[in-house]
């Protein structure tokens, strides 16, 4: 058995076979299966909505959520997990109205609720084959054959459960008050709902000081400000501050020019009157003047206004009750406008609140059932009694097609401008609501709605909080925790048809009701019903939850009344909240499952779902089981374009996730998102950044595989160990980065941080394993003999290999577990099948030597930086160099340095190293402070820390650089530093080039003798002869003769003394030379030209 070699290898491809292999074995049914009776961990999938179509942001989350189900596995976990599809609310409505041309009024009009429930009911599937599609191919391993979908029955009769219990807990409430509405979408909005990120945005409106007339005054007015103009129809009240200063001014109309008296707070008066204005008289004033006199004529306290009559502003509709009064209101301040607000109780919820407790009444008018409603329709429309402005929309945003030139605002202003009411009428940009999924401007709207009494648990449910595990931290705390503190009751009800109907019956009169809590109880009222004469039959076995099957269900109250259900649906969030009940149907089946499952030990979503999801789930849980619904939360960032811009179709900078698969395959694609940023920051997606990954990391590792089959496989290498005496030193220190290196990567999972996994396994993989301990070792497995030795290197590569594909299987599934496959067929060291059927590595404590560690660090370090220098000078790897000075720092780092030396020589190719005592003066060191650590802590004192760092003497730069921190004494205290809170730097020595990291040192000798010369040349030819090599198809093992000629007295003398270095390097049996070689191929190496011949 050979290990499998790639000629050119396609990492998509790679992953649709074994994407293919996974399908056929049922690996993932066996992941699970596995580990029955084994501890197990629950994560909760939240349902995303199958009615549109996926977009990279979904590769992101996915990759989140399943690194941790995949990680857990191998630590021995049972880890199911179940699909789900969120299915109701308004963005599947929404998308069938849009389909059909219909709005919500045309619903039981010109299309039937039973047709249009039918034709949600499709569209909420529409993209489930592209859905289904990307969390295959992107290897997101989740339960799609038995998904909970929210549509379901038996879905449903678990929130008619847990809804039942609220009602019985008395937590739900019938109340009229003034709600977020979305004319656009036909149905209120909870609080969650209207917090959404992005649904308050900055707009510009016109707006408006009005004057209201103080009754029995002549010209005599009080001035409100409002945001919204087409509320003034519904104004019956003026709020003032109780305590607050307000003046009485003399001045004149700017539209009019009429004289009037005006009334607004004093602090506001430098926003209302023009200070340019403050030396002209009254008297003076000439229609028409820009600048228009004020003279304050009075001044007294808001209770001195409180009572105060005025006149109706615009009068289409008179008042239900006492009306046109000042009142005093706690929610008064003198920030913005004039210190008197306008209330307008339909249209507020302060307003609501205040004019309600100084008995004012509202500007109602009466429905086509005689009831009373607001001037505005539930469509966003004044009502025909508003005359002139019947059948207008309050929002431009409303009208589907063609909105009028001037708005209404725009039409009112005017018409207040005409008749002496509109002080000052300018634009104003402020932020406003929009509704989350119709991107319309809100109302704040008279409803009856029914609400969870949510604010009678928000100390319990912010006591829970800080049990969760949040990732950020930050998130919990601030957003979530901000959000939990502020808490309102929550909006259950919704004006809509696809969706869960409340299920709550009331008589006529509203004395007698009833909550419904399974089809059981449903089935029995209903029997009850058919006995008292209000149903014909009992329900049908298959009976439908939805509307409108359920509307048709009348049962019968205590009393004999007639009962009707309650038109409402509740909140699509309530439905998500749930699934962790009604995902299993509890409590009417599966409760030890449920048991079992409950709380979620890990979910992860956008950081949206904070006032969504993650809330509706934490309230439910909390409320109902005192429990939080979760232990660990990642809150994911966004995913935005490579500027920064979020991504969007309509813009065309949106990312196809297939087609970015199919190029550089899942595995780069989910590697670059998780390592390139934490999951909680935002990703600035960039296409060549997966190109990178793929060729960086993944190239990496597969060059490294590809290394070791070529060479095991002429070996016959299969897998056996080596005596422990055959181990070298660079096998132990690759073994020993090997083991930390595990203890990182399984403690970040465990911490629920992919990105530091990521980067631990990545920078191991390409700094250590490829750059240091492959490149170092490489003579090791291509020379001849099959021995100890050679048998110990292909044990550590490919104990190293195996690490890392089981390491890295959970952000890369599919390459790692075809790594696996490849490694294990020959080896057969491993009774699995598939690297996530396998166990996480064990750290071999043991095998973990920190001082060899340190000691190969430092070569490490020495190596970049001779490297480092060799590049700003030009200087090639392949020329040898004659020296490096070190500055040693004590007799530990010293001996340090010199058990790595011969390594540390051979890797930087200098003859030599020199040890200089640290104090010698060879070399000037430079000392600064670092602004950015010290800055943030002592900001005002940097001045004198700047000053002090810098008058350094050597003693003081030796001092830090050996203990690593130093006591820093200012003039009124004294503070501790680390060397990392300065940069010290060295001054370059005559002949020589020096570079400095941390307290590491080293001076390069850059003196170029002939045989320096003759030795640099003799490695480039080696060089060119190997790549020749590869172009003639030779085999490793393939003998070669060489022929030079042409290449002058340089060339040859290299070539006479390194004849030997170079026929071992390229396996050449012979090397002559030739004044005059005929054919060949000619080659030129810096200045030399020659001619070289290779014979095989």
């Amino acid at each position: 058995m050979k290990y499998k070699e790639y000629k050119r290898i396609n990492y998509a491809a790679v992953a649709d076979e074994v994407l293919a292999r996974w399908k056929k074995d049922e690996i993932f049914a066996k992941s699970i299966q596995g580990r029955e009776g084994a501890p197990t961990f629950t994560f909760y999938e939240g349902p995303p909505s199958a009615n549109g179509t996926p977009g990279i942001h979904h590769v992101m989350a996915r990759a989140v959520k399943d690194i941790f189900c995949r990680y857990k596995t191998l630590k021995g976990f049972q880890v199911k997990r179940k699909g789900g599809w969120d299915t109701h609310g308004l963005p599947v409505e929404l998308q069938v109205e849009k389909e059909l041309g219909i709005t919500k009024e045309d619903i039981g009009t010109k299309i039937s609720v039973e047709e249009y429930n039918l034709k949600c009911k499709e569209a909420v599937m529409k993209f489930k084959d592209q859905w289904d599609d990307l969390t295959e191919k992107m290897g997101y391993w989740v339960d799609l054959d038995d998904p909970y979908i929210t549509f379901n029955r038996d879905y449903m009769e678990s929130l008619w459960f847990l809804l039942k219990k609220l009602y019985d807990k008395d937590l739900l409430y019938e109340g009229f008050t003034i709600q977020p509405y979305s004319p656009a979408a036909g149905t209120g909005l909870s609080s969650h709902e209207l917090n959404q990120p992005g649904c308050y945005r900055d707009v510009k409106d016109t707006t408006v000081v009005a004057q209201f007339k103080v009754t029995g005054k002549d010209n005599e007015f009080i001035l409100a400000w409002t945001t919204t103009p087409w509320t003034l129809a519904a104004n019956t009240a003026l709020a003032v501050g109780r305590n607050i200063d307000y003046v009485k001014v003399a001045t004149f109309n700017q539209y009019t020019f009429e004289p009037i008296k005006v009334i607004a707070a004093k602090d506001r008066f430098s926003s209302l009157f023009n200070q340019k204005a403050s030396e002209i008289k009254l008297a003076d004033y000439q229609a028409g003047d820009k600048l228009i006199p004020y003279e304050i004529i009075e001044e007294f306290k808001g209770q001195d206004l409180v009572g105060v009559e005025y006149e109706q502003l615009l009068s289409y509709v008179a008042p239900t009750g006492d009306a046109f009064k000042v009142i005093e209101g706690d929610f008064v301040t003198t920030e913005d406008g004039t210190g008197v607000v306008h209330i307008s109780p339909t249209f507020g919820a302060d307003d609501f609140r205040v004019a309600k407790k100084a008995g004012i009444g509202a500007i109602l008018v009466k429905d086509e059932e005689g009831k009373n409603m607001p001037i505005v329709d539930k469509q966003g429309r004044y009502v025909e009694e508003m005359g002139e402005f019947g059948g207008l929309y309050v929002k431009n945003e409303y009208y589907k097609e063609n909105p009028p030139e001037k708005s209404l605002d725009v039409l009112l202003a005017i018409k207040l401008k005409e008749e002496n009411r509109a002080y000052k009428v300018e634009k104003y940009e402020h932020s406003y609501p929009h509704c989350w999924r119709t991107d319309k401007p809100v109302l704040y709207y008279p409803m009856d709605s029914w609400f969870i009494k949510t604010t009678a648990f928000k100390d319990r449910l912010v006591e829970l909080n800080k049990t969760i595990n949040w990732k950020p931290e930050s998130t919990g705390v601030g957003r979530f925790g901000n959000w939990l503190e502020n808490l309102v009751d929550w909006n259950l009800s919704r004006s809509r048809y696809w969706g869960t109907p409340l299920p709550i019956w009331v008589t006529e009169d509203k004395t007698e009701e009833i909550c419904i809590g399974s089809l059981k109880e449903l089935r029995q009222e209903v029997d009850k019903s058919v006995e008292a004469g209000f149903m014909d039959a009992s329900l049908a076995e298959d009976f439908d939850l939805h509307r409108p099957y359920v509307d048709d269900v009348f049962l019968v109250s205590a009393t004999g009344q007639k009962m009707t259900r309650v038109p409402d649906l509740i909140d699509v969030w309530f439905d998500s909240g749930a699934m962790p009940y009604a995902q299993w149907h509890y409590p009417f089946e599966n409760k030890e499952i449920f048991d079992e499952s409950y709380p979620a030990d890990f979910i992860a979503e956008g950081v949206d779902q904070t006032r969504g999801w993650f809330f509706t789930l934490h309230a439910i849980a909390g409320i109902l089981f005192d429990k939080v619904a979760f232990k660990n939360v990642i809150a994911n960032g966004l995913v935005l374009d490579k500027k920064g811009n979020k991504m969007s179709k309509r813009l065309g900078n949106a990312v196809d996730p297939f087609s970015t698969m199919e190029k550089y395959g899942p595995d780069a694609t989910r590697w670059y998102m998780i390592a390139n940023a934490n999951p909680w920051d935002n990703l600035k997606f960039n296409i060549e950044g997966v190109a990178e990954v793929q060729r960086r990391f993944f190239g990496t590792l597969h060059n490294i595989y590809s290394f070791f089959a070529l060479y095991a496989n002429l070996d016959s290498y299969n897998g056996i160990t080596a005596p422990s005496e055959a181990y070298t030193e660079s096998d132990r220190w690759i073994l020993s980065k090997l083991n930390s290196m595990i203890a990182v990567v399984d403690k970040a999972y465990n911490d629920y941080e992919p990105t530091r996994a990521a980067r631990a396994i990545q920078d191991f993989t390409i700094d250590n394993l490829s750059n240091w301990y492959v490149r170092l070792n490489r003579k090791r497995f291509w020379k001849g003999e099959y021995n100890e030795d050679k048998i110990a290197a292909y044990h550590t590569l490919y104990t190293c290999l195996m690490n890392l594909a089981h390491l890295a299987s959970p952000i890369a599934p599919f390459y790692t577990d075809a790594l696996f496959e490849n490694l294990n067929k020959v080896s057969n060291s491993n009774a699995h099948e598939s690297v996530h059927l396998s166990k996480f590595p064990a750290i071999d404590k043991e095998k973990i030597d920190k001082e060899l560690e340190e000691k190969m660090g430092l070569a490490q370090k020495i190596s970049s930086l001779v490297h480092s220098l060799r590049k700003k000078h030009n200087i090639k790897v392949r020329q040898p160099l004659a020296k490096i000075l070190i500055p040693v720092l004590d007799a530990n780092f010293k001996h340090q340095i010199q058990a790595v030396e011969g390594l540390i020589l051979s890797e930087i190719n200098t003859k030599k190293v020199e040890y200089l005592d640290h104090g010698s003066g060879v070399f000037v060191k430079k000392i600064k402070p670092n602004f950015r650590t010290l800055g943030r802590q002592y900001g005002p004192k940097m001045k004198e820390i700047a000053a002090t760092i810098t008058a350094f003497g050597a003693e003081d730069i030796a001092k830090i650089e050996a203990e690593g921190s130093y006591e820093l004494v200012l003039s009124e205290q004294t503070i501790h530093i680390e060397l990392a809170d300065v940069e010290i730097s060295s001054e370059d020595i005559p002949g020589w080039v020096v570079a400095s990291e941390g307290k590491l040192t080293v001076a390069l000798d850059m003196e170029l003798t002939d045989e320096l010369r003759e030795e640099g040349l003799a490695r480039d030819l080696v060089n060119r002869i190997q790549n020749m090599r590869k172009d003639m198809g030779l085999e490793v093992q393939d003998k070669i003769n060489l022929q030079f000629g042409n290449g002058g007295a340089d060339v040859d003398a290299a070539l006479n003394r390194f004849s030997d270095y170079i026929r071992t390097e390229t396996q050449a049996n012979s090397l002559t030379i030739t004044d005059d070689l005929a054919d060949g191929i000619d080659l030129e190496i810096d200045h030399h030209k020659l001619r070289i011949k290779i014979e095989a």
